[in-house]
């Protein structure tokens, strides 16, 4: 054993120095020369164990020195990998080129920034002759997928780790389609990232990249185009002018100001109040415990007392990277209400197809129109779709996916007006085929404005929409475990519950009438048992019906150390006694802990708010 160690600690060693010779971040290497100096083989291990895996979600790590960090050299790596792996796709790379764009994350002590990320990112391309769009200035992740599709380049890249931690940053990657990547780009760029690890020649001299005829910056012309086609959206401009309806808008120490304020200007809409504190971007995001508005009410306190200031009833919150959307408005009772990612994905599922209904007269072209969400959220456009009449597809979590199929259904000629996920997560503009917070807040302020003239509040709304289409409760909520063994065995008990290869026939009270399982491939309501959607071994997900009505998905997280899940129970119209559904919907989670998660059990720790 002592022997197999010390064999661990010298290729780690190797690896340390096989860095410092190619590391040229003096901050970075100065970490790694103090590891080697101080041999310890646990703090070697945490930065040269193991490399970040390039996912379909690109990289999502913390910044820092080593080969699971980002860093200088591992987007160094990164890019000279991505590049070989276009080069083989596309013969015209060097014709079309691709698009750079970054957040505003910073980490003082490694040296590393999204800015100084997208640079080198930008040095290697240009390095190979081929051209790069690298904004200017910080802008939404939305604008890469725009950019990509509305220039037609090979593809995008956008350097940010959205709503993480502060410490983290990220590398994400979208195709010529303007989507994110899918299986099996992703392992087809991991394999050319190993293969194109020493750097090459000019791979640090990022100053010659400002004097290349290669780069361009699309900042001015995106910004121009992106609101001109957002415009398409505009359905009430008059209204808009005349509403006496005040928004309060917080960036969260992101990206979103700017955009955000151009985007109600597009709408004809008067600027939103901006919280002071937060406006502008700080990778410190001093004012927050985590810059996620999907945490609740926590991170929108400072936005609850400057609309209490300034008499504004809803709230617009963006995520740092501007591709999420949160909304609050002030009830009757003065209570704030915060709309889960579900009722907002109801509120504008209804809306946009209500513009849409009105501004096409012929009835005939509703069979082309479609709607998309991801299988973990609320079925409500599916229930809108059965009675309006166009179609509704549900496709894996995740915008990779709904941003794929909604390529593939235009390009047959039908019109996928909206796609949303629980996560907060909106797409209501055809020209970005990824979530948008910048469009979805505007739109959101719209349909405000219009439902005031009517003397309605989004809620009384969201009551309308389920009293119309039945009422569809749902709760979602996740458990943190950094063990992914205890995972594995949690998974494995539910698939072996009553003996071998067996699922649970109930969960409590609750009967369990029908199991799919994305992880194995398994669906028990299809006639040859076999899943419709793709599976995937690489990440945890079973889905149970149960004989109420009920649906619940436990799922692991591409990103973080969770463990969520997702209920939700569906009544048909006309049943409108909520509290009883909401009672048996509480029922039904607390059961689903308590038999299927097992907290105490398995160590698990509960978000908290």
């Amino acid at each position: 054993m002592a022997a197999r160690s010390s064999a661990g600690d010298a290729a780690l060693r190797r690896a340390a120095e096989q860095w410092l010779l190619w590391d040229k971040n003096p901050k970075t290497s100065a970490i790694v020369k103090q590891l080697l100096a101080e041999g310890n083989a646990g703090e070697l291990q945490k930065y040269f164990g193991s490399r970040m895996e390039f996912g379909t979600a690109g990289l999502r790590a913390a910044m820092g020195a080593g080969i699971s960090h980002m860093n200088d050299l591992t987007i160094i790596q990164t890019t000279q990998g991505f590049c070989r792996y276009l080069e083989k796709n596309f013969s015209d790379l060097k014709k079309r080129g691709v698009v750079i764009g970054f957040d505003a994350r910073a980490h003082l002590s490694s040296g590393g920034s999204s800015k100084r990320f997208a640079r080198l990112a930008a040095n290697t391309f240009i390095s190979q002759g081929v051209p790069v769009y690298l904004f200017s200035d910080i802008i939404p992740t939305p604008f890469v997928p725009y950019t990509v599709t509305h220039l037609k380049l090979c593809a995008g890249i956008m350097v940010t780790a959205s709503h993480n931690p502060k410490q983290d940053n990220g590398y994400k990657v979208y195709w010529e389609n303007g989507a994110q990547i899918i299986s099996p780009h992703d392992k087809g760029i991991s394999q050319a990232i190993e293969e194109n690890q020493e750097p090459w020649p000019q791979a640090w001299d990022d100053e010659l990249i400002d004097s290349s005829l290669l780069l361009h910056d699309p900042y001015a012309m995106v910004n121009k185009e992106y609101f001109k086609d957002i415009q398409k959206q505009c359905f009430h401009r008059n209204i808009n002018k005349e509403t006496n309806l005040k928004f309060v808008h917080t960036s969260v120490h992101g990206v979103g100001h700017k955009f955000v304020q151009l985007a109600f200007k597009a709408f004809g809409l008067s600027p939103p109040f901006a919280v002071p504190e937060q406006k502008d971007p700080d990778p410190e995001f001093p004012t927050v415990k985590y810059p996620n508005p999907e945490e609740g009410k926590g991170v929108l306190t400072l936005s609850f007392a400057l609309a209490e200031k300034d008499g504004a009833k809803i709230i617009l919150a963006n995520d740092p990277d501007a591709d999420r959307l949160a909304v609050a408005e002030k009830q009757e009772s003065g209570e704030w209400k915060v709309f889960s990612g579900n009722e907002l994905g109801a509120l504008l599922g209804w809306w946009i197809f209500t513009c849409w209904k009105n501004h096409n007269r012929d009835t005939r072209a509703i069979k082309d129109v479609y709607m998309l969400s991801s299988t973990v959220s609320s079925k409500i456009l599916r229930a809108i779709a059965l009675k309006e009449g166009f179609h509704f597809e549900e496709t894996l979590t995740g915008f990779k996916w709904m941003g794929n199929r909604a390529k593939q259904l235009m390009d047959q000629g039908k019109a996928v007006i909206f796609a949303f996920e629980e996560a907060i997560g909106y797409m209501c503009c055809p020209a970005v085929l990824d979530k948008d917070g910048v469009s979805a807040a505007v739109i959101t302020a719209e349909m405000a404005s219009f439902l005031a003239t009517r003397n309605l509040s989004l809620s009384q709304q969201l009551k309308a929409v389920y009293d119309e289409y039945g009422f569809h409760i749902t709760k979602a909520s996740y458990f943190i475990c950094h063990d992914p063994k205890v995972i594995q065995q949690l998974f494995d008990n539910l698939r072996n519950f009553d003996g071998k290869n067996t699922y649970p026939k109930s969960c409590g009270r609750f009967k369990v009438s029908g199991i799919r399982d994305l992880t194995t491939g398994y669906d028990s309501s299809q006639p040859d048992q076999k899943a419709i959607l793709p599976t995937s071994k690489s990440s945890q997900m079973i889905t149970f019906t149960f004989a109420n009505g009920g649906v619940a998905t436990m799922r692991t997280s591409g990103t973080e150390p969770k463990i969520k899940y997702y209920s939700e129970l569906c009544a048909p119209p006309g049943n409108s006694d909520v509290e009883q559904l909401k009672k048996e919907l509480d029922e039904l989670v607390n059961a689903l802990e308590k038999h299927f998660f097992q907290p105490e059990k398995n160590n698990l720790q509960r978000k908290t708010e």
